[in-house]
C-alpha cells in the first residue's frame, strides 16, 4: 500500500483491511502507520545496504564497481515495491527512509572503500567521499531511470554503468584540474 500509494495516501483503515486485521492490532503492534511505515524502511533499508556492502566487499576495484551497479539494479528490480518505498517522501518525524538516507550510508561504506583504494595507489584519500558520492549517485539516478523504462536488462545497464566508472577512476589524475579557468 505504501509503495503504491505513498505514505500519506495510505491509511490505517485500508492497511488493516488488507492485512485482514483489526485497525486496534496495528496500533498494538506497531503504535500506527508511522511505526508501521518505519519498519517497512528499516527492513528495506538493512535488506539493500547489507547486499551492497556484500558486493563492495572484496575484489579488485574494477568487480566491486561491477558487482555494486549489479546488486543495486538487481534490487531494484527484485524489490519494486521495497525501491518504491524508499525513493518516496516520508514522514517528517522520520530520521531515515528516504533514499538520501540511504545514500549517505552507501556512500559512506564506498568512501570507506575509496580510502584504502586511493591510498594503495598513492592518491589523497580525502577526496574518497567526493567520488564515493558520484559513484552512488551515478547508479542511484540510472537505477530510478530504469524502474520507468525496465529496458535493457540490468546486466547490461551494469556493464554501462561500470564501464564509464571504471574509465573515470581508471584514467584518474593524481592531481584534478579543470580544464578551463575562468578569465
Amino acid at each position: 500500500m505504501f509503495a503504491k500509494y505513498g505514505y500519506e495516501g495510505t491509511s490505517v483503515e485500508e492497511i488493516a483491511k488488507r492485512a485482514k486485521v483489526s485497525k486496534p492490532i496495528i496500533y498494538e503492534h506497531f503504535g500506527g502507520k508511522e511505526g508501521l511505515y518505519a519498519v517497512i524502511v528499516d527492513r528495506e533499508m538493512d535488506y539493500v545496504v547489507r547486499r551492497l556492502t556484500e558486493a563492495i566487499s572484496s575484489g579488485s576495484p574494477r568487480d566491486r564497481v561491477e558487482r555494486a551497479s549489479l546488486a543495486f539494479l538487481g534490487y531494484v528490480r527484485d524489490h519494486p515495491d521495497g525501491f518504491a518505498v524508499l525513493s518516496q517522501d516520508s514522514p517528517l518525524s522520520s530520521s531515515r527512509g528516504t533514499i538520501s538516507s540511504l545514500l549517505n550510508d552507501m556512500a559512506e561504506r564506498v568512501g570507506d572503500v575509496f580510502v584504502s583504494a586511493l591510498e594503495e595507489a598513492g592518491y589523497d584519500s580525502k577526496a574518497a567521499p567526493i567520488y564515493a558520492n558520484a559513484l552512488v549517485g551515478m547508479v542511484t539516478f540510472v537505477g530510478t531511470w530504469w524502474t520507468d523504462e525496465r529496458k535493457p536488462a540490468i546486466e547490461e545497464v551494469a556493464k554501462h554503468i561500470s564501464a564509464l566508472a571504471w574509465m573515470g577512476l581508471r584514467h584518474l589524475p593524481k592531481r584534478p584540474m579543470l580544464g578551463s579557468r575562468p578569465d
